[in-house]
């Protein structure tokens, strides 16, 4: 019987040894009675060094101040059964905090006498490495390919984040052009905090939402009793940005007479409030926006030409979202990130059928309307992924009309996207994110060899393999 206790005794420390947790034991005075191998791995004690020490020997931050150890008989285990298992830390014998879960239950024979305390200790610091790595890719991945809140890795790209960070160097006045969702207000602000950093004012005014008289009232201000209704004295938005920016969006829709109320502000920089003789010196800089073509309707009598010229000293084109469509996944991914945060939900990706069907429609609202389309996803998705059945009807039934053909026609002539056309990088990304990047099924529906297909990717810099 006794070589039995002893056999069970050595087997019963393999199996705490073998334990990938730290364990370790105290008596109901503090002192360590049991010390497994992980714990010496852990806290850089070995067995031999920290039996019959004191449990203050790893000096845990759930039990210590920053000037002296709790006295053992004011431990919770002893007051209260158990400890919570928590985060904190425990310090290495050499010197350093190391992360771990803590936890510890008091133990108690048949007749409830006391019989000590066992601590559990769970090593995060490979948890804690690979979250920094993670974070650290992020970080690297948004410095990349992202600029404020702007996101795209595209060539057409490149050259608008090329142009915002130019423009933020400079007080040039700034049109931003670009059909309506293309982000025409993240890139002002880009413009805006990239060069301020937040500490100047940024006013944004809509000059679509207003009509003539209030936006002059609301761009200018005005002095008490200049029209029924002014019973005091407000300044106006050009004053409330001075030493700042302001961005006056869908500038198009500017009248007549706004338009040469704006080309004295840019000419002069100065304004006078409605009712008011004073006029009142300004530093600002102007940042217009529009999704209409303004030479156009320069051309055709609907926007003075001087104000055009003064306002396109710094242009910068936004691409429809059809023109780069190799942002999409960058977009995606985005957007269920910010989905996930917004809606408390663990949507990891969308399907390949989606992410197909999402490369195949036009986009007419852009990037505005790809948001969206996400957002409806996230309504009707039950699973870790977005199906193409979670997604709006009109980007489904689209991909749908592209993809399906008669038997015995060919497939490639039955899709809108893809009809004959001559080759250009962006039908080629489409196709290759089509295929699944299958460069000979891309090779075999332009009806050309695959070998010039890696040409002309290699020629476009489009990348060989899928990112």
């Amino acid at each position: 019987m006794k070589n039995h206790g002893i056999w069970n005794l050595n087997f019963l420390n393999h199996i705490l040894d073998a334990m990938a947790e730290g364990l370790f034991t105290l008596d109901q005075d503090g002192t360590i009675t049991a010390w497994n191998r992980a714990m010496e791995k852990i806290s850089g004690y070995t067995a031999e060094q920290a039996l019959g020490q004191q449990c203050g020997l790893i000096k845990c931050s759930r039990c210590y101040d920053q000037t002296q150890p709790m006295d053992i008989s004011q431990c919770k285990v002893l007051t209260q059964g158990q400890a919570e298992a928590k985060e904190c830390f425990i310090r290495h014998k050499d010197g350093y905090d190391v992360p771990v879960i803590k936890n510890a239950r008091l133990v108690r024979d048949e007749k409830n006498n006391v019989l000590g305390i066992v601590e559990t200790l769970t090593d995060l610091t490979e948890i804690k490495a690979i979250k920094a790595r993670e974070a650290s890719a992020k970080q690297e991945l948004k410095k990349r390919y992202a600029l404020g809140n702007i996101i795209g890795k595209s060539a057409a790209m490149e050259k608008v984040f090329h142009a915002i960070r130019a423009a933020a160097d400079s007080r040039a006045t700034i049109l931003i052009q670009g059909e309506s969702g293309t982000g025409k207000e993240l890139v002002a602000r880009a413009i805006h905090y990239e060069a301020a950093g937040g500490q100047r004012p940024l006013v944004t005014v809509n000059c679509s939402a207003l009509s003539e008289t209030l936006l002059e009232s609301e761009l200018f201000g005005h002095v008490k009793g200049a029209f029924t209704g002014a019973h005091k004295d407000r300044i106006g938005r050009f004053e409330q940005a001075d030493t700042g920016t302001i961005f006056l969006d869908e500038i198009g829709e500017l009248t007549p007479y706004m338009q040469v109320k704006l080309l004295r502000v840019l000419q002069e920089r100065e304004i006078e409030r409605v009712g008011d003789t004073r006029k009142k010196k300004i530093d600002i800089r102007i940042i217009a926006a529009t999704h209409k073509d303004l030479s156009t309707l320069t051309r055709e009598g609907m926007f003075r030409e001087d104000l055009y010229y003064r306002l396109k000293v710094f242009p910068i084109r936004l691409p429809p979202l059809r023109q780069r469509l190799e942002d999409i996944p960058l977009l995606v991914r985005s957007f269920i990130e910010k989905g996930n945060k917004h809606e408390d939900m663990d949507i990891c990706n969308v399907t390949p059928d989606a992410m197909k069907a999402l490369m195949a429609y036009p986009w007419p609202g852009n990037v505005r309307e790809l948001e969206n389309a996400i957002a409806h996803g996230f309504v009707l998705c039950r699973t870790r992924e977005i199906t193409c059945a979670d997604l709006p009807d009109e980007v489904c039934s689209n991909n749908q009309s592209h993809t399906a053909s008669p038997p015995g026609n060919d497939s490639f002539s039955h899709q809108p996207s893809f009809s004959p056309a001559p080759l250009t990088r962006e039908r080629l990304v489409s196709l290759l994110y089509a295929c699944n990047w299958n460069k000979a099924e891309v090779a075999r529906q332009l009806g050309k060899s695959r070998t010039l297909v890696w040409k002309y990717m290699k020629k476009w810099d489009i990348p060989l393999k899928k990112d």
